[in-house]
C-alpha cells in the first residue's frame, strides 16, 4: 500500500482531521508544561478512533513530544521523585496490560473521575491551609505511582494523578515540568511493546498517520513553552488545579 492508501484506510472526514490536528496541537501545549489539558486530547481522539484504538494512535505522539520536553526542561528534573514513582508505575502498567478490555469503559471513566475530583479537592484544602509540609510516606507515592501507571496504560490518563502528586510535593513550575517529562518519557517507551505486540494498537497505518501530525505537535510545544514562561509559580499551581478538576468532570459526563 502507498502512503496515501494507508492514510485513506482510516476513512477520515475533514471534520475528523480538524479534530485530530487540534488534539495533537493541545498535546504539544500539554508537554510544554501547560498541565491539566491532556484529558481533552484523550476525549477528542477517542471520539475519532474509539477508546482503545486511540491509545495506540496517541502513544507515539506522546513519546515524540516527550523528547522535546526532556531536552527543553532536562536541567530541572528531580530524579529522586522519578526513582520513587517509577517502580509502582511499572507495576500499574503491567496490571493495565493484563486487565485490558476486561474493565468496563463506563466504570473506568467514573472511577477515574471520582479519584481525580476527590484528589483535587484534597489539594484545594491543602492550598487554603497554606501548609508547607508535603506527604512523605511511601503509601502516598506508591499509590500515586500505581494509579498513574495503570491509567496511562488503559487510556493515557495518568496526567491528573501525576499532576496532583507533584503539586503535593510543592515542586516549583520548571521542576514540576522537567520531572514529569522524564518520568513519562521512560514509562511511555516502556508501554510501546505492549501496544505493538499484545494489544496491536500501534500499526504501520497508525505510524503513517503519526508522521503527518508532527508539525502541530512542535508548534504547540514551543507556543506552550513561551506561555509557561509568563506564568508565575502561584498562578501555575492554581491553573493546574482548576483545569485538572474540569478534566475530571469532562471524563465523568462524556
Amino acid at each position: 500500500m502507498t502512503y496515501l492508501n494507508l492514510l485513506q484506510s482510516y476513512n477520515l472526514t475533514v471534520v475528523h482531521w480538524l479534530f485530530i490536528f487540534l488534539a495533537v496541537f493541545i498535546l504539544g501545549l500539554s508537554k510544554s508544561g501547560i498541565k491539566g489539558i491532556g484529558i481533552l486530547i484523550v476525549v477528542i481522539l477517542a471520539f475519532v478512533f474509539g477508546e482503545k484504538a486511540s491509545t495506540g494512535v496517541l502513544l507515539p505522539m506522546l513519546i515524540f513530544a516527550d523528547i522535546f520536553a526532556v531536552v527543553y526542561y532536562n536541567k530541572h528534573a528531580q530524579w529522586h521523585f522519578i526513582k520513587k514513582l517509577l517502580p509502582s508505575m511499572v507495576i500499574g502498567v503491567l496490571v493495565g496490560v493484563w486487565v485490558g478490555n476486561d474493565i468496563s469503559e463506563d466504570l473506568f471513566k467514573q472511577i477515574m473521575a471520582v479519584i481525580i475530583i476527590g484528589s483535587v479537592f484534597i489539594m484545594f484544602i491543602m492550598e487554603r491551609r497554606k501548609s508547607a509540609s508535603v506527604p512523605t510516606n511511601k503509601w502516598f507515592s506508591n499509590s500515586a505511582g500505581f494509579l498513574a501507571g495503570f491509567t496511562t496504560m488503559i487510556g493515557n490518563l495518568a496526567g491528573p494523578i501525576s499532576d496532583i502528586y507533584f503539586l503535593a510535593m510543592r515542586l516549583p513550575k520548571n521542576e514540576f515540568i522537567g520531572t514529569a517529562a522524564w518520568l513519562f518519557f521512560i514509562i511511555n517507551v516502556f508501554k510501546l511493546p505492549f501496544h505493538i505486540f499484545i494489544w496491536k494498537t500501534i500499526t504501520v497505518e497508525s505510524l503513517v498517520l503519526n508522521s503527518v501530525l508532527i508539525i502541530p505537535v512542535i508548534v504547540g510545544f514551543f507556543l506552550g513553552a513561551y506561555i509557561v514562561k509568563l506564568i508565575s509559580n502561584v498562578n501555575y499551581r492554581r491553573f493546574v488545579l482548576i483545569v485538572t478538576v474540569l478534566g475530571g468532570i469532562i471524563m465523568l459526563v462524556r
